[in-house]
């Protein structure tokens, strides 16, 4: 083999730029953005599938725990209050921490207080309490996300978000297993009211790394120059009326279709999984296995490859390359169909599904983050979440009537179909928006231009 100019022989230099490329994931802001993912992802299983399975031990009644979904509306109604939260600073601890430390500690201490209240209520003789409490926790646990994902687009740089993304996702699974398995298995040797008290010491973990994470506005002085500004224009008109000046009304649109059907088709065949788990004759033992173990594994794995795809070819190419694996995965669902009942088929299932749908994640919440004017990082950012997290509900709600309709073969296979109109306009977009007009944050040139990290 022909060595370089430089004396190093390619496969050295291939290694070398592997190296280089992995280690974005050991910069110290990277692992803060992790420990932060870690505290967003611990309280959603809290006030969700881990109190509805205290909810059944303690013989509330089903469709009384059926109501208590309803506690999870704060996170599809976070826009609401974001700007709040984006632009009016705290007396005294935003002096000391910043915008974004300071609000984070604030709610992490609610949130704290909520989750012990949640675990001293009883919910078998109380359950308006219960809810009223796990209400809380949610309302936290949302204001909690849009801090943090405020700091995060702010701290890291334009070719960093991809990485972010996965560390930020990597985190949030490991607080969201902690919360979920790991408060089980507690249940199993303490009350519950104990299991909810070690959860809420966890948050501690978030406090910490508030506290002692750099401040992104001593960083990048310039995000400085709208604080003290929270007026109703600056704070709720300001963030949209930019967004849509910025791209202008008609690529505006196009880019929130996107943000709609990027993820369509992997949450149309996702609402119908677990049924469908059922109708192949798995049973629950099998399904958490291969699920909750197996999968939550290859998820975390496909995150932080999507990360490393990403700084590597850039955002645009990144979606696209992505997003057709994301796609493609739904036929291992109806190969599924074909095989039946067999464990091991299930594992190369959901292996490649949520590989290819953590892979398309990373791209997906770099390509958010990077969306956002970091004027109004916070607003803009929920906005998005919460129009993609409406959107795939409402468009999603017809999957079991065509499950019906078609069978479960045909029904996979329109759930592949579904994820094309999204791609369709990622390629309009790569052709007709480049990033640079897209993104408001600081890339070098050659990012500007091919759409790739420098």
């Amino acid at each position: 083999m022909l060595d370089s100019p430089s004396g190093m022989n390619n496969s050295d230099s291939n290694s070398s730029g592997l190296a280089q490329t992995l280690a974005v994931y050991l910069q110290p802001r990277l692992l803060f953005v992790f420990v932060m993912g870690f505290a967003s992802g611990l309280p959603l299983a809290l006030s969700s599938a881990t109190l509805f399975f205290w909810l059944a031990e303690a013989g509330v009644a089903l469709a009384a725990i059926g109501l208590f979904a309803l506690v999870g509306a704060p996170y599809n109604f976070k826009f609401v209050w974001a700007p709040f939260v984006d632009r009016v600073p705290l007396p005294i601890l935003t002096r000391l921490l910043g915008r974004r430390r300071s609000w984070m500690l604030m709610i992490q201490v609610g949130l704290m207080l909520a989750i012990a209240a949640l675990g001293f209520s009883h919910p078998e003789t109380t359950p308006l309490l219960t809810a009223v409490c796990a209400l809380a926790v949610a309302f936290f646990s949302a204001s909690q996300d849009i801090v943090i994902d405020a700091y995060r687009i702010e701290i890291l740089d334009a070719n960093e978000q991809g990485a972010g993304a996965a560390m930020t996702q990597a985190g949030y699974r490991l607080g969201a297993i902690m919360a979920g398995a790991g408060a089980l298995f507690l249940a199993e040797q303490l009350d519950w009211s104990l299991v909810y008290m070690v959860m809420a010491a966890l948050v501690v973990v978030g406090m910490l790394a508030a506290i002692f994470a750099p401040d992104p506005d001593r960083r990048r002085p310039s995000l400085r120059h709208n604080q003290g500004d929270i007026g109703f224009q600056s704070m709720v008109i300001d963030p949209f009326v930019e967004f849509f000046r910025r791209n202008g009304p008609t690529s505006a649109i196009i880019i929130l279709a996107f943000i709609l059907l990027y993820k369509f088709g992997d949450a149309y065949a996702g609402v119908m999984a677990y049924p469908f788990y059922y109708e192949m004759g798995f049973s629950k033992s099998e399904v958490a296995t291969v699920s909750k173990i197996f999968g939550v594994i290859a998820t975390v794995v496909g995150v932080f490859v999507g990360g490393l795809i990403v700084k590597r070819y850039g955002i645009m190419k990144s979606l696209l390359g992505c997003g057709i694996l994301q796609m493609l995965s739904n036929l291992m669902y109806a190969a599924q169909t074909l095989a039946g009942h067999d464990v091991q088929f299930l594992y190369f299932t959901i292996g490649i599904e949520n590989l290819s749908g953590g892979m398309g994640s990373s791209a997906f919440v770099a390509y958010l983050s990077v969306l956002c004017n970091t004027a109004y990082t916070g607003t803009q950012f929920a906005l998005f979440t919460s129009f993609m997290a409406f959107g795939r509900t409402l468009l999603s709600a017809s999957s079991g009537w065509m499950v019906e309709l078609t069978g479960w073969f045909d029904f996979f296979l329109i759930s592949t179909l579904v994820a094309l109109p999204g791609l369709l306009l990622l390629l309009w977009m790569m052709r007709n928006l480049p990033m640079s007009i897209q993104s408001n944050q600081s890339e070098s040139p050659a990012a500007q231009t091919t759409g790739q990290a420098p």
